[in-house]
């Protein structure tokens, strides 16, 4: 017989909500989680992406959320970036509608005396990205000292954004006595450093081993001799498959999302939108709603798009580079194959993203299908700048070889320097072309007529 969410004894008004939502039964992880978290102790969750992790830990702590009278936050959620934390704040605020719990979203990229004021009426979930979180805790705008649970989303990912030097000044300015429950798709040695460090023994509740990909997820690949000619893949897929109705691509970078946007801009018009670090926050979170809400085909972007976000029914991702991580790429597939569906993965690989796709498929103990490049799809020669070979130098320097053996040839007359020793044994200097000592005695010449 099946759990329910009702046998997880949840207050009537979380009920209801959840079954607005058509959500009645719990997901592996959300089942596993629940009591253990209940039970106070800390918590080091491990799951695939996409399995309901988030839900895993809302609610067993808002079953026992109390009001907070002092206005200070008693449950702190940090995550890595700022979708993340309008994503959990949303799923929050519907999850309460019914209640009295006041939640707060901060993160960076924000007027931070804007944020100071959403405070004016007390807060008792706040949810933010650890940059923001410790600058409002730093400038007396919150207190952290009543903060009894503490939730880390996407623990690795806050390490490999370097906010290591936050997390530990937060966990300063908190109280020792507290929960800390975290979350993570991979395990990493930074992680588990942390947790020797800070954290009390946690409880560890694992769905799957870290690496491991959805099942529900199709890994396919290709081989592509380089950039443009992906480009050029990538148009044959969208023409020809029209399968590929909602299609979230990744690049490594910023830079080289814009290029392959202003290319594939121009083939389709409209159909794709830009997500990276460089956009403002609005133009994101409108561009992600009019991709949830499938007025776009696709969104071109980075690893900011990889983790924890859920935009329904992505239907492929296309990893148009090789991530430089091998875990990267498991949250990137991730973003597919939710919610029970089935997904598609492609990756397009270089000769130089070959060693990266071995580390990815050893990391996963599964090989990726590989097919054959289209016949009909053309080759661009044409390298971006990255994939160029080292520059050569415009004006290369030739040293010859003295046929009698000697290392170098000798100096050229004009070249050769006499060591004069230090300064005090060279020429006098010479002001305005003239020797000095000449000049003086002009000068003393004169003096005597």
């Amino acid at each position: 017989m099946k759990l329910t969410f009702a046998d997880f004894d949840l207050p009537e008004k979380i009920l209801d909500t959840l079954a607005d939502m058509e959500l009645f039964e719990p997901t592996p992880i959300q089942e596993k989680s629940f009591r253990p978290i209940l039970s106070g102790r800390d918590i080091m969750g491990i799951a695939q992406t996409g399995t309901g992790k988030t839900l895993a830990y809302l609610l067993p702590v808002l079953k026992n959320w109390k009001y907070s009278k002092s206005g200070n936050p008693t449950i702190l959620i940090l995550v890595p970036t700022r979708e993340l934390v309008v994503q959990i704040a949303e799923i929050l605020g519907r999850l309460t509608e019914n209640l009295t719990t006041r939640i707060i979203g901060v993160y960076g990229g924000k007027n931070i005396n804007t944020q100071k004021l959403l405070f004016d009426e007390g807060c008792d979930i706040l949810v933010g990205t650890p940059g923001r979180v410790m600058d409002l805790s730093i400038d007396n705008a919150i207190s952290l000292k009543e903060v009894q649970k503490l939730v880390i989303d996407e623990f690795d990912e806050m390490l490999n954004l370097g906010f290591r030097h936050q997390l530990t000044h937060i966990f300063e300015m908190m109280k020792e006595k507290r929960q800390n429950i975290l979350f993570s798709a991979t395990m990493t040695d930074a992680v588990d450093e942390m947790l020797e460090e800070y954290f009390a023994s946690p409880i560890e509740i694992s769905l799957a081993k870290s690496g491991t990909p959805l099942e529900k997820i199709e890994q396919i690949g290709c081989k592509v001799i380089n950039f443009n000619t992906k480009i050029n893949l990538l148009e044959h897929l969208l023409k020809t498959d029209k399968t590929l109705s909602k299609v979230l691509i990744f690049c490594n970078n910023k830079k080289n999302v814009d290029y392959l946007f202003s290319k594939i801009n121009e083939l389709f018009p409209n159909e794709f939108e830009v997500i990276h670090s460089n956009k403002s926050q609005n133009y994101r979170l409108r561009a992600m709603q009019k991709f949830e809400n499938e007025n776009l085909r696709g969104l071109i972007t980075t690893d900011v798009m990889a983790r924890g976000l859920d935009i329904s029914d992505i239907t492929h991702v296309i990893n148009f580079e090789i991530p430089e991580i091998p875990e990267q790429y498991i949250h990137r597939i991730g973003r597919t194959g939710r919610a029970d569906k089935d997904g598609i993965a492609i990756s397009f690989i270089t000769p130089k993203e070959e060693t990266a796709l071995l580390d990815i498929e050893i990391l996963m103990k599964k090989e990726i299908t590989l097919l054959d490049f289209p016949d009909e799809v053309l080759i661009n020669p044409k390298k971006i700048a990255s994939e160029k070979e080292e520059m050569k130098m415009k004006n290369p320097v030739k040293v010859k070889l003295n046929e009698g053996g000697g290392a170098f040839h000798e100096k050229k007359g004009k070249n050769k320097k006499e060591n004069l020793g230090g300064p005090s044994k060279r020429k006098p200097p010479k002001k305005y072309g003239v020797n000095r000592a000449q000049q003086k005695a002009k000068s003393k010449a004169k003096r005597k007529r």
